[in-house]
C-alpha cells in the first residue's frame, strides 16, 4: 500500500515538534496536508512529497551526490514509488539506488525527519511537469559502507565531505545527520 497522506502528516507532525521553530516555513504544506490529495503521487502538480537521506560515515563525513537533473551536489533523494509503504523506507531506497551501497550496512538514525523542505520546482518539459511544489523529507542514517556502483542516469557522481564542507554546499540542516545531534 502507497503511502498515505495521514503518514506523510504524521511525519510532518514529530518534525515540528521536534523543530517548532520551522513552523511558519512549512506552514503551507500543512494547510494542503489538511485537504488531503495523495501528495505521494508524482502527479500532484500542488505538491507531493520525495524523499532524501543523509548519510553519516565515521561520525563526521556525509555523503553527497552530484544530481544529474539539477546540476547540483546534494544528498541522494528522489521521487516516493507506488511500491513504498514507509517514508524512511523510500528515503533507504532512493539512498541505496542512487548510491549502490548495501541496504543492509545503512541503519536509520532517527524515526523522525531530521529536515523537512518545501519549495518550488521550476518546469521540467522531458517530463512533462510544470513548475510545481515539492515536500521534501530527509532522515538521518549512518553507516561504515563506502559507495558501490551509482545509478548514473540520475547521479554524475558521489563523495565523502566533512561536516563543514557538506554544510557549505548543502546548507545547514546536514548538521542535524550527525547522531550525537539527533537525540
Amino acid at each position: 500500500m502507497a503511502i498515505s497522506d495521514s503518514a506523510i502528516s504524521n511525519a510532518l507532525s514529530a518534525y515540528l515538534e521536534r523543530y517548532p521553530d520551522e513552523a511558519a516555513l512549512l506552514s503551507e504544506p500543512v494547510h494542503l496536508l489538511s485537504q488531503e490529495g495523495d501528495f505521494a503521487s508524482r502527479r500532484n502538480f500542488r505538491m507531493h512529497v520525495t524523499v532524501g537521506a543523509l548519510l553519516v560515515r565515521g561520525g563526521a563525513e556525509v555523503l553527497l551526490v552530484e544530481h544529474l537533473a539539477y546540476g547540483i551536489v546534494l544528498q541522494p533523494g528522489g521521487h516516493l514509488e507506488p511500491t513504498d509503504t514507509m517514508l524512511i523506507d523510500a528515503a533507504v531506497r532512493e539512498l541505496t539506488e542512487e548510491t549502490g551501497i548495501d541496504p543492509a550496512e545503512v541503519v536509520p538514525a532517527s524515526p523522525t525527519p531530521v529536515y523537512i523542505e518545501y519549495g518550488r520546482v521550476p518546469a521540467r518539459p522531458a517530463k512533462n511537469e510544470p513548475e510545481h511544489y515539492h515536500l521534501d523529507i530527509g532522515f538521518a542514517c549512518v553507516t561504515d559502507a563506502d559507495v558501490g556502483r551509482i545509478q548514473e542516469s540520475e547521479v554524475a557522481g558521489t563523495a565523502w565531505y566533512p561536516l563543514a564542507e557538506a554544510e557549505r554546499l548543502v546548507g545547514r540542516r546536514i548538521a542535524r545527520a550527525i547522531p550525537a545531534r539527533i537525540g
